[in-house]
């Protein structure tokens, strides 16, 4: 029997409410379930407005033990109903450190476990280096009822090791959830283009579906303000765009056969001739 997988992609806008922004969440990954997605992608720390445009001590206060997160909590019986996996991208606070980390659950509801943001921005509008550490929990790919997939969380989708490394454990499919907009110190500056490029980038070079779910809307964290151009999509093993929104909200679906996917890329042969001399760490798999 073919092996496939349906994944999905969701983007939106997001307010202060905590729990109007997983309730609005709550409600897409219902959609995208209805539709047919096993694997349900929300952005970057839908739980709130992206606080990193500036440093303010009080966001400390938003951020929880990843088990005991409102989202992963609201979230897990609600991957158990539809029978969805959810990489639950949150603010995590592990006694005095902080991490920009994602859950993942399981189509039973379970948490697998956790991966925390491996590469930190700083700079202006992206001043997040003040709020999280670097993750310190490397690279991971997960098991799930659906199949194999790696997570990397926005910033980490501009390094193709971060890719490369989650193929060598396995991965089936490529998930970035991200927030990314408006660069303050350049009102003439959009990225949107380079990052959907970037990410197709991986696709290519690594014979694998990719998905990035962004944010939209304008945002008054700050008194400028920021702008979040959402431009979600799906690319499949070619890089090529099969599914995507510009700057409106939506959910996006698309069905790969993973057997196809995995032939193609044992033709190509990118991991048939790779250098393991040269990578050192990066082929050492870590356990979801």
């Amino acid at each position: 029997m073919t092996r496939t997988i349906t994944v999905a992609a969701l983007q939106t806008s997001y307010g202060e409410d905590m729990q109007a922004n997983i309730d609005k969440t709550i409600a897409l990954i219902r959609e995208a379930a209805s539709k047919g997605a096993q694997v349900i992608l929300p952005s970057e720390l839908f739980q709130g407005p992206y606080f990193c445009v500036s440093q303010e001590e009080k966001w400390f206060g938003t951020a929880y033990p990843w088990r005991e997160h409102p989202a992963v909590v609201q979230l897990q019986p609600i991957a158990k109903e539809l029978g969805v996996a959810i990489p639950v991208s949150i603010f995590e606070r592990e006694g005095p450190h902080y991490f920009n980390s994602m859950v993942m659950l399981d189509a039973d509801g379970s948490a697998m476990g956790v991966y925390r943001k491996s590469h930190i921005p700083d700079g202006p509008g992206y001043q997040e280096k003040y709020y999280f550490r670097p993750g310190d929990t490397g690279f991971k790919v997960w098991n799930t009822r659906h199949g194999r997939i790696g997570v990397g969380i926005c910033w980490d989708q501009w390094y193709p090791e971060t890719a490369r490394a989650m193929m060598l454990q396995g991965a089936e499919v490529l998930f970035y959830p991200t927030a990314i907009g408006s660069e303050p110190h350049d009102k003439e500056l959009d990225t949107a283009e380079p990052w959907r490029r970037a990410m197709q980038g991986h696709a290519v070079s690594n014979v694998v579906p990719v998905v990035g779910a962004n944010r939209i809307g304008h945002e008054q964290v700050t008194e400028a303000g920021q702008t979040f151009y959402g431009h979600s999509f799906i690319a499949n093993h070619r890089g090529d765009l099969v599914e995507s929104l510009e700057r409106e909200e939506g959910v996006l679906v698309h069905t790969f056969d993973l057997d196809y996917v995995d032939r193609h890329r044992a033709a190509w042969g990118f991991f048939r001739d790779r250098r393991t001399d040269l990578y050192g760490s990066l082929v050492s798999p870590r356990p979801a």
